[in-house]
């Protein structure tokens, strides 16, 4: 495996591939490819917890495809915090859109957990409906996006 520097490699072709896995909604494998980057990057170096955030990025949705949109909700919290301040870790990335299409999913995260949670506790709602049986609609999963 190649070793993460204090920025985005493009060399690094494990980083690279999670990238990949997670553009094409495979966010389980995405996220053991990107754990794997992690937890060789040294505890003491800043650009650990950017590449924490893609983990839990990936984390996130794969929570989002089983329907534990809690999960999710909290989970893409956390990476939002923790790729805070990545410009600099990921200048390849663009992490100004990739936070724009996850500012959607922060809403529709927060509004299904708002439905589904009444004064006597959660109650399960099946994926795509609103507590009324209604169609609900998810926005459109993100793509982190690089150069060609």
């Amino acid at each position: 495996m190649n070793r993460p520097a204090n920025n985005f490699d493009t060399s690094n072709q494990d980083f690279n591939r999670g990238l990949d896995l997670f553009n094409g909604a495979h966010f389980f494998d995405a996220h053991e490819v990107l754990e794997d980057v992690w937890r060789s990057v040294p505890r003491d170096r800043p650009v650990r917890r950017h590449y924490q955030g893609m983990v839990q990025l990936a984390v996130a949705f794969h929570h989002v495809s089983t329907g534990n949109l809690l999960g999710a909700q909290s989970v893409l919290e956390r990476a939002l915090r923790n790729l805070s301040g990545a410009d600099d870790s990921f200048p390849a990335v663009d992490l100004v859109r990739l936070r724009a299409d996850l500012a959607p999913w922060g809403r529709y995260l927060q509004d299904r957990v708002n439905a589904c949670v009444s004064a006597s506790g959660p109650r399960v709602v099946p994926r795509n409906e609103t507590p009324e049986g209604g169609a609900l609609k998810p926005p459109i999963l993100p793509k982190i996006m690089r150069p060609c």
